[in-house]
């Protein structure tokens, strides 16, 4: 397999230039349904609400929709439609048409959602002169126009916030019986479609879906990852539209809207009023064409010559394959509100196990477990801490899942025991693609039991991936499911335990030999059988589910995680496809990056994207994935990666072997010093992914998230903020000695502080800070708290009981607040309450540490410093009381920068504390 690696790797090299064949992938012209609806620009809408039929009942209003021939007279109505409007909690709602009595059943998206949404109030309040206007309880309403039919959203204020087909770009081709002789008319597609040499039969026809949205009063648009070409979405006019499509790009570009590993729908646009965003629920190839009005392009630029002024709008238009219009309206009207109602409909990142948030080493591939033993006691003999080592598909027997390799791994349990020993874990690689080879226990077994994915014809579907030719398991049939779940128990993989975790990779799925790198989309998927359905409506076609089908890939890991330890234990699970849902189950990375700064610059981008569409548990291959990079890259990589939710090293198998030792005695030094500022602030990452369950807000954040209003933060996407405590502005530009920072926050005072020299800086925008090669900068924010364990030790595991530091930085009014989340770090006995929550407060006169939650766990750690940075007036006296007892405390001030450290309290974190201050 090695051979088929080179080749691949030589097929898309040129000049020693790694880059995308992009005639392996379509463009809008050469996707069937992108070409037949980009251009249908009517200008009238051909639907229309039948007023009569409108009947409203709890949160839903139900009615018809029709379209009418071009005469205009109803009486020779085309097509019916059922219309949906439901009003649901927090601000949202959902519009939803599909055809009265389709041919058969459209394909509705079956994992994006956490559960069934939870209704609203929805009350009509008007019906006269052909509109209807209705109002949720918090104030929002709807105007639905019948002819043509448009929806408008109010935002509190009655200021449209979101209006629906006012470009009148709704459409829902309806399905079609085909004629027998084979006769009918092809238009762009229609009925079959060819790409390369790759024919895709289209048995169902057209059924492609559409509408517009347009977001009055809005700056910029962001959402609908994945994507490289940066944070904010730029206008589409004159190039291709965004593609949401997940593939296998190798070596994927920068600055592109080309589809690669991830399609999120979901799309929000900010301005001065407001924040709103919609979720296009669909699973299928969707393209997206956008037009902000304010960018100056030749559409904005005549529109606004025509309407007299600078226009603030922005203008998106949803095209997908199939399925049904499924349109989600967030109404906002702050950034962390839509980001919130849009996790409240796809859930949340849950509490990862503490290790994960560690740091993670990985390659393709460690060679033997001589290689892994190597590694590990590298990183103890150079004192850089590690949690985790990662094996690549070469562990496997044969690229075999499941298996070890006879040879290389054949001692397997005692590998993991070593680790684990050291407090470390171990991730290996569990992909889709399930080599075709007789006697391989899995492969028989899905076979035998009709498993596989089906091509056109009802067979088992069979594709060219890593082991060579491969099957696909079908995870949307329970059967199957159930048996890839059940192999991760310890039984049927055997060498495993609880502190073994999977990598779920190539699951756009990837094809070698297939339509785009991919599966066709005519292939089968299982559907529960109903009376009277055959043919047709019997199956699922792969385009009807092709964005989701990584999902069901976790979820099917996920499930047997838990299964393995009767839910006891936390399963950690990465994956690169990727769709909305994907965050309820597992992290992602940025997929096969290169060693190259705009690649270093793109993953903080990528990431906020992916962060904003729910997936807070980001990263990327730390030093890049292709190619070798030289010391300052390098270092700069790991010193913003120990910023960023996911932090793992990984390479290619060609590439020069990169462990931290292996550069020079200086850089292995910045290196190790980057890693372990990650591990000082792990519980700061914990307890920011716990609130993250509570609040819903992303750990991850763009400046717009707490500085709505000002507008210079709306297309910065190289500094980002952790919670609301942390800035970082990485260093992304070889051979600076300064970078411009922005600090936000000049309306409210906010003051930032350097934190390794605890400089103060007033917010007032872009500043010039100087850095070394040693330093990124980093700031807290005035009036925030944050726990830091400063004895780095060579895992996480090994630091659970060490002492709190805790760093204040005071705010104008000379307070500061903080939180602290505790528990066993693995487990879901927190569900039973069995953790702390503190709440840490500051004020001249006193400091609290109070357990907000009424259960307890029985932490051994201790405080041993305080820091408290830009104080003026220093306490003469300081004391602690916990358990009724009074202690006497020693402070130091240091007066060059005003940074007062109270030494030792040794005050216990399982317990309430207070320490006083006199003066």
């Amino acid at each position: 397999m090695k051979t088929l690696t080179l080749l691949l790797v030589a097929a898309f090299s040129i000049n020693n230039c790694i880059c995308v064949d992009r005639n392996n992938f379509k463009t809008c012209d050469q996707s069937g349904f992108c070409k037949r609806l980009r251009p249908l620009k009517p200008e009238k809408s051909q639907y229309t609400l039948n007023l009569d039929s409108v009947f409203v009942h709890g949160n839903v209003l139900s009615a018809e929709v029709i379209t009418v021939n071009n005469n205009g007279e109803k009486k020779n109505v085309e097509w019916h439609y059922a219309l949906r409007l439901s009003a649901l909690v927090d601000g949202t709602f959902r519009v939803e048409i599909d055809e009265a009595e389709p041919l058969y059943p459209r394909y509705r998206s079956m994992v994006a959602l956490d559960g069934e949404p939870k209704g609203d109030i929805l009350k009509l309040i008007s019906n006269e002169n052909g509109k209807l206007t209705l109002k949720n309880s918090q104030g929002h309403k709807v105007i639905i126009t019948a002819e043509p039919l448009k929806f408008e959203f109010l935002d509190k204020n009655g200021e449209p916030a979101v209006v629906l087909n006012d470009n009148a770009q709704l459409f829902v081709e309806p399905l079609k019986v085909r004629n027998g002789d084979g006769e009918e008319t092809d238009i762009e597609g229609s009925l079959a479609e060819n790409f390369k040499s790759h024919h895709d039969s289209k048995p169902r026809g057209n059924e492609a879906v559409s509408i517009d949205v347009a977001f009055p009063d809005a700056d910029q648009a962001y959402g609908i990852p994945e994507h490289t070409d940066g944070f904010h979405l730029k206008t589409t006019t004159s190039g291709e539209p965004y593609r949401l499509y997940n593939l296998d790009v190798f070596e994927y570009e920068l600055d592109s809207r080309m589809a690669i590993y991830g399609s999120i729908p979901v799309m929000y646009a900010h301005g001065p009023k407001r924040s709103v965003g919609v979720f296009w629920h669909n699973s299928a190839e969707t393209w997206i064409d956008v037009v902000n009005y304010g960018e100056g392009n030749v559409v904005s630029s005549l529109v606004n010559l025509v309407t007299g002024g600078q226009k603030r709008r922005v203008d998106a238009r949803f095209m997908s394959e199939s399925g049904v219009v499924d349109i989600f309206v967030l109404m906002g009207d702050a950034p962390s509100d839509v980001y919130r109602q849009y996790s409240t409909l796809t859930g949340v990142t849950p509490l990862p196990p503490k290790f994960s948030l560690a740091y993670h080493q990985s390659r393709w591939n460690y060679v033997d477990e001589a290689d892994v033993r190597s590694v590990d006691e590298g990183f103890d003999s150079h004192d850089i801490p590690l949690d985790v080592i990662w094996l690549d598909i070469e562990y496997t027997d044969n690229r075999k899942y499941f298996t070890w390799h006879p040879i290389k791994f054949a001692h397997p349990a005692e590998m993991v025991g070593n680790l684990t020993a050291k407090g470390r874990k171990m991730v290996v690689i569990i992909d889709p693609h399930i080599k075709r080879e007789a006697g391989y226990f899995f492969h028989e077994d899905c076979t035998e039991q009709g498993l596989y994915i089906k091509n056109k014809d009802g067979n088992d579907y069979e594709g060219w991936c890593w082991p060579g030719s491969s099957s696909y398991p079908d995870f949307h049939n329970p059967a199957a499911f159930k048996y890839f779940a059940e192999r991760y128990r310890f039984e049927n993989f055997p060498g495993t335990n609880k502190d073994v975790h999977i990598w779920n990779d190539m699951n756009e799925p990837s094809v070698f030999n297939g339509p785009e790198i991919t599966m066709p989309k005519d292939n089968r998927h299982y559907k529960p059988s109903q009376d009277g359905q055959d043919g047709l409506a019997s199956f699922w076609e792969h385009r009807h589910i092709h964005n989701e089908y990584g999902v069901w890939h976790i979820m099917a890991t996920h499930q047997g995680m838990l299964d393995r330890s009767n839910g006891q234990y936390r399963p950690f699970i990465l994956s690169r496809a990727v769709y909305s849902g994907t965050q309820r189950y597992a992290a992602v990375w940025t997929g096969d990056n290169m060693a190259e700064w705009g690649f270093l610059l793109a993953s903080i981008s990528m990431c906020l994207s992916l962060a904003s569409a729910g997936v807070s548990f980001c990263g990327s291959d730390v030093g890049g994935f292709f190619k070798y990079p030289e010391a300052e890259l390098m270092t700069r990589w790991y010193q913003a990666a120990a910023f960023q939710p996911f932090m793992r090293a990984h390479s290619h198998i060609e590439t020069k072997r990169r462990e931290p030792w292996l550069y020079d005695a200086t850089t292995t030094s910045r290196l190790r010093d980057a890693v372990r500022r990650r591990y000082a602030l792990l519980d700061l990452w914990y307890t920011l992914f716990y609130e993250h369950t509570l609040d819903r807000v992303p750990v991850m954040r763009p400046l717009l998230t707490h500085y709505p209003k000002e507008e210079q933060t709306y297309t910065i996407d190289d500094t980002y903020l952790l919670g609301d405590k942390l800035l970082i502005r990485p260093v992304v530009e070889p051979g600076v000695s300064s970078v411009k920072v922005y600090l936000p926050g000049r309306d409210s005072h906010t003051v930032w502080y350097d934190v390794d020299s605890f400089q103060r800086h007033e917010a007032n925008g872009y500043f010039t800070q100087e850095v070394t090669i040693s330093k990124i900068p980093v700031y807290q924010r005035g009036g925030s708290i944050i726990p830091r364990k400063e004895r780095v030790r060579r895992s996480s595991a090994l630091m659970e009981d060490d002492p709190y530091t805790l760093v204040v930085t005071l705010d104008i009014n000379n307070t500061a607040t903080g939180t602290l989340y505790i528990d066993d770090g693995e487990t879901y006995d927190f569900k039973s309450n069995k953790f702390i929550y503190a709440k840490i407060t500051y004020e001249q006169t006193a400091m609290k540490y109070i357990i907000t939650n009424s259960g307890n766990y029985p932490t051994r750690s201790w405080l041993e410093r305080i820091v408290i940075a830009g104080i003026k007036s220093p306490p003469k006296s300081a004391k602690l009381i916990q358990d009724g007892k009074s202690t006497a405390l020693q402070m130091t001030i240091h007066r060059g920068n005003d940074v007062l450290v109270v030494r030792k309290p040794a005050a216990l974190m399982a317990k309430a504390w207070e320490i006083q201050f006199s003066y």
